[in-house]
């Protein structure tokens, strides 16, 4: 779909060193080109779950393997579809967001910006710990909402809403965020995708932290700076919003998705409660129910 509201750059010649290609021409580190990339698009950070989605699709029509990143595109009840992997963090996700919007919106011969930009649908389908006693292990979660524990979008001018300024001064002040750690920022997803794919979920803010282990409170040989962290997340409350559940990928998901023009959402299989101190007895079911739930939902898109 194109999107005539995103602001078209000066037609500048992109340089070498800041738009990377491969020989064949695809971006450097997903390998992909404008006509592999469907309009909607699934993120997933396992490349084994590319095939876990494809395999339900009419048709295969196009797959390629770089690194970490996967790419199958074909159809699913009529609708063409792109899954992708992005490997785990932040990072990752810094990487497929710009080139998959580069692929689509960037005359990649020309190295020019194109007068007409597409707008991706961008569902990512992750797995997560919940936050909350309440939400039981094999449930969904629908993003309303991204806090960045990581940094990424530090590095962006990002236009941050009244209601993200407040969630985030809110949190701060509400749970003494410490100084020594970066403050955590808010993004909000895409409200009519929220709306659409996550019918039935439990919404809420979804905490995005740059690591596994210590930036999520958990402690194997060493201890992490916030033992009390997952407390301080559990507890907070600003107008009815609470923080659901932990990943990794989805403030830059957000942040980035909002500002090159494309509309995201996050879901998330709840494998396990970090509360309740509980894993899902056979999680691999219960995300193949949300990919089977959302590719009916993407259908109807």
């Amino acid at each position: 779909m194109q999107n005539e509201g995103i602001s078209v750059e000066n037609k500048r010649i992109i340089p070498e060193s800041e738009l990377v290609l491969n020989p064949d021409g695809s971006l450097y580190h997903i390998k992909l080109k404008g006509d592999h990339i469907a309009d909607n698009v699934i993120v997933v950070g396992d490349q084994e779950r590319v095939e876990r989605i494809s395999r339900h699709f009419d048709n295969i029509e196009f797959q390629v393997q770089n690194r970490e990143f996967t790419t199958h595109t074909g159809t699913f009840n009529g609708k063409r579809i792109t899954v992708i992997s992005s490997g785990i963090g932040t990072d990752n996700i810094d990487i497929v967001l710009n080139e998959l919007d580069a692929a689509v919106n960037i005359d990649l011969q020309n190295r020019q910006v194109k007068d007409k930009l597409k707008s991706l649908n961008i569902i990512r389908i992750g797995t997560s710990g919940a936050l909350q006693q309440d939400i039981p292990v094999d449930s969904f979660v629908v993003s309303e909402f991204g806090m960045g524990l990581d940094t990424t979008m530090y590095y962006y001018d990002y236009p941050a809403s009244e209601e993200e300024k407040l969630l985030a001064e809110n949190f701060i002040q509400q749970t003494g965020w410490p100084a020594k750690t970066p403050p955590p920022y808010f993004v909000s997803g895409n409200n009519e995708l929220i709306e659409k794919i996550g019918i039935g979920m439990r919404k809420g803010i979804t905490a995005t932290a740059p690591g596994f282990y210590g930036s999520q409170g958990r402690e194997l040989r060493l201890a992490p700076f916030m033992p009390d962290l997952n407390e301080k997340l559990t507890g907070f409350n600003f107008n009815g919003h609470h923080i659901t559940n932990f990943e990794m990928e989805t403030s830059a998901l957000y942040g980035l998705s909002s500002m090159l023009g494309h509309r995201c959402c996050t879901v998330c299989a709840i494998i396990a409660n970090r509360l309740a101190k509980q894993f899902s007895k056979n999680y691999k079911k219960t995300v193949d129910e949300l990919i089977t739930t959302v590719l009916e939902r993407i259908a109807t898109l």
